[in-house]
């Protein structure tokens, strides 16, 4: 159990520390016209990670705490991106709110009761037994996959 709760304590911490870290490699990328993944700029990268992680994880994560075995819906991020995305929309007002989200977040997650963690839902796709540690877990590679991806631009 003790394995457990510092897997989960050191989850948390890096999942706090992920969204900093890809704030501040946006901040320090430059031009955020700058196309990075495909056809995707580094605008477009950070207004699709803060959706995300408000819209898909964030929510999930909180449904879960919240309800018994809520049922999840599959996301399509180019459908949203298409419908939602604001190219005027300022690059440090997004950055703002995203790590406003995870702070937040982060701080709901520090006070969990170590049952909540195994708290379950269900996704149209992936089936059911989806943990709230899951959804913290997928949450986290998906801020560092975007992470990689502008660090990779400022290397370049």
């Amino acid at each position: 159990m003790k394995e457990l709760t510092e897997y989960r304590e050191k989850l948390v911490n890096r999942f706090h520390e992920a969204a900093w870290e890809f704030r501040a490699a946006c901040d320090a990328a430059g031009d955020p016209s700058a196309k990075i993944e495909g056809e995707w700029t580094l605008h477009q990268i950070a207004s699709h990670t803060r959706d995300v992680q408000k819209l898909v994880y964030g929510a999930r994560i909180k449904q879960t705490l919240l309800e018994d075995n809520p049922h999840f819906e599959g996301f399509d991020a180019d459908e949203w991106m298409a419908a939602h995305y604001n190219p005027q929309e300022p690059l440090a007002g997004i950055l703002q709110e995203f790590t406003q989200d995870v702070d937040e977040l982060c701080v709901i997650l520090t006070g969990l009761p170590h049952e909540a963690w195994s708290r379950e839902s269900r996704h149209a796709e992936l089936g059911g037994g989806l943990t709230l540690q899951l959804w913290v877990e997928r949450g986290l590679a998906h801020i560092e996959e975007h992470l990689t991806a502008v660090e990779r631009l400022k290397a370049d």
